[in-house]
């Protein structure tokens, strides 16, 4: 008998400062049996980080087809694609020629370093893609917080990202380690 995704809720209230962007979004996120917390508390911060109303989580590890996240235009073509952790860089190639921007966010700490110098070098062809990593520090504080139904307060101003979930205030610094290439 397979598993079956555990079903996690959560309230964000979202200050994007840099954006201008204000608004609360109600979550439903399937975490899949195989995903840990960290790697739900990475989803949702890559939500955080680009929210907006066209923002879906999407089957990602259910799904070859499927990044964790995506934004799609009205024309039901992909603008924006999100992968979280580690993913193949073939994969990631595919999704560069699907999406118009491609975002990577790797953590893991050490895992995360490795993945970035197999990887750097042919991914730095992709002009449409950008990969930030998380520190390992920063998401397993997030992680300890998870509970079935979350409120999160998020505030983004100028790239760090301050999240308060349980009553705790932490902070995440998203590190640039490719920029996707302005035409």
């Amino acid at each position: 008998m397979a598993l079956k995704a555990t079903i996690f809720k959560a309230e964000l209230q979202m200050a994007d400062l840099d954006r201008g962007y204000y608004q609360t979004h109600t979550l439903t996120i399937a975490r899949h049996p195989s995903e840990t917390d960290e790697r739900m508390v990475v989803r949702i911060i890559a939500f955080a980080l680009n929210a907006g109303d066209e923002l879906v989580f999407a089957k990602g590890l259910s799904s070859e087809d499927e990044p964790d996240l995506w934004r799609k235009d009205l024309t039901g073509a992909i603008a924006q694609w999100i992968e979280v952790g580690q993913p193949d860089e073939k994969r990631i190639r595919r999704a560069c020629g699907r999406a118009a921007q491609v975002l990577v966010i790797t953590y893991g700490g050490r895992v995360a370093d490795l993945w970035w110098a197999q990887n750097a070098a042919a991914l730095q062809r992709n002009d449409n893609l950008t990969v930030i990593t998380l520190a390992v520090d920063e998401t397993r504080a997030l992680a300890a917080r998870v509970s079935r139904n979350m409120q999160i307060q998020c505030t983004l101003q100028e790239g760090e990202l301050w999240m308060i979930i349980d009553g705790e205030n932490l902070r995440v610094t998203p590190v640039v380690l490719k920029a996707t290439h302005s035409a």
